[in-house]
C-alpha cells in the first residue's frame, strides 16, 4: 500500500479548494451575465417606439407595420422573446438584427476592432500604473508620491468624453500631430496606426489614474509587512525591495483591479468611438438603441459581457493562486 507525498498532500486539496472556487466564480458571474441581459431587454421594450417602426420607411400604413411587428415577433411576450433568445447562446446563435441581419455578422467586424483599441489601452494602463506606483511607492510620503496622487486622482475623476475633447484639442486641432478622425480600409480597420492613437489615449489615462492608486495601495500595505521592514532595515536597495518583497504579494490585488478596470474600459469605448469615428461596437451599439433593435443591443452586451467575465476570472484565479501559494 503507497502512502502519498506530505507535498502533494498539500497541494491537492489546495488545488481542489482553487478549482471549486473558480467555478462558483464562474457560475455567478454566469448569472450575473443572465440578469444583466434580462434587464437589456426589458429597458429596450420600456423606450418610446419599437424596431418594427424604428426601422421602416416613412409612410407606411398601419396595416403594413403590424403585419411587420408579427414577423419581426414583436407581438410576443418580452419575457417568450428573451428565453428564445437565450436558448441559441450556446450554439453561437446571437439571433436577427431588426434589419435581417444575423448579429454575428454584424459584430464580426467591429468587436475585433473594439477589443484591439481596449487591449491596447488596458496594455498601456497597466504599464503606466506600474511605473507611477511603483515609482510613487519609492518615497512613501515625499514630494513625487503627493504628485502622483494628486494627478492620478485628477485623471481618474474626469470623464472619457473631457479627456477626449482636451487631447483632440491638444493634439490634433492646435498642433495637428495626430488625426482628428478615423478613417476606414477596405478590410474594416483604421488606414494608420496613427488613428488609433487619439482613442487609445482618452481611453488609457483615466485607467491609468484608476489602477496607479490601487498599485500604490497595494504596495503600501505590503510595505508595512514585517518581512518588508526587515529588509528594509537590513539595507537592500529601494528597488530591490520593491521588485522582490513589495511587488508580489500586491499582483492579487494590481491584478484584480487591472481586470476591474477592463471593464470600464469597454464602457467608455462607447463614447470614445463615437466622437472619434473609430469602428467599433460603439457605433453599432448607439445604433441598434436608435432602431430598438433588441438582438443588436443584447449581442452587443453579451460579447462584451463575456469579455470582462473572462478577465475577472483570470482574475480571480491568479489571486487564488498566488494566496493559495502564500498560505502553503
Amino acid at each position: 500500500m503507497t502512502t502519498a507525498h506530505p507535498a502533494a498532500a498539500r497541494i491537492l486539496p489546495g488545488a481542489g479548494r482553487a478549482a471549486r472556487q473558480a467555478a462558483r466564480q464562474a457560475v455567478r458571474r454566469l448569472l450575473m451575465l443572465v440578469l444583466l441581459l434580462a434587464a437589456v431587454f426589458a429597458a429596450v421594450e420600456l423606450l418610446p417606439g419599437d424596431a418594427a417602426g424604428a426601422t421602416s420607411d416613412r409612410g407606411v400604413t398601419g396595416a403594413d407595420l403590424a403585419a411587420r411587428r408579427t414577423a419581426m415577433g414583436l407581438d410576443r411576450p418580452v419575457p417568450e422573446r428573451f428565453w428564445d433568445w437565450m436558448t441559441g447562446l450556446p450554439t453561437g446563435d446571437l439571433g436577427t438584427t431588426a434589419r435581417g441581419e444575423h448579429v454575428t455578422d454584424v459584430l464580426a467586424g467591429p468587436f475585433p476592432n473594439t477589443l484591439l483599441l481596449g487591449g491596447l489601452a488596458l496594455a498601456v494602463s497597466t504599464v503606466g500604473a506600474l511605473a507611477l506606483g511603483g515609482w510613487s511607492a519609492l518615497r512613501p510620503g515625499g514630494r513625487v508620491d503627493r504628485a502622483v496622487d494628486a494627478l492620478s486622482t485628477a485623471a481618474f475623476a474626469l470623464p472619457e468624453f473631457v479627456v477626449s475633447v482636451a487631447l483632440l484639442l491638444l493634439l490634433s486641432q492646435w498642433t495637428g500631430w495626430l488625426p482628428a478622425v478615423t478613417l476606414t480600409g477596405p478590410d474594416g480597420r483604421p488606414e494608420t496606426w496613427t488613428m488609433i492613437l487619439l482613442p487609445l489615449l482618452s481611453l488609457a489615462v483615466p485607467q491609468i489614474g484608476w489602477n496607479t492608486r490601487i498599485v500604490r495601495g497595494a504596495l503600501a500595505d505590503q510595505a508595512a509587512l514585517p518581512h518588508v521592514q526587515a529588509a528594509v532595515l537590513d539595507g537592500l536597495p529601494r528597488r530591490r525591495v520593491l521588485g522582490h518583497h513589495m511587488l508580489p504579494g500586491a499582483l492579487p490585488a494590481i491584478a484584480v483591479g487591472i481586470a476591474t478596470s477592463a471593464g470600464m474600459l469597454l464602457g467608455g469605448t462607447v463614447v470614445v468611438e463615437t466622437l472619434f469615428n473609430y469602428p467599433g461596437i460603439g457605433a453599432v451599439l448607439a445604433g441598434a438603441i436608435t432602431d430598438r433593435d433588441t438582438p443588436l443591443v443584447a449581442g452587443v452586451v453579451a460579447a462584451a459581457g463575456a469579455s470582462i467575465s473572462v478577465l475577472l476570472l483570470i482574475a480571480d484565479l491568479a489571486r487564488t493562486a498566488v494566496l493559495g501559494g502564500e498560505r502553503q
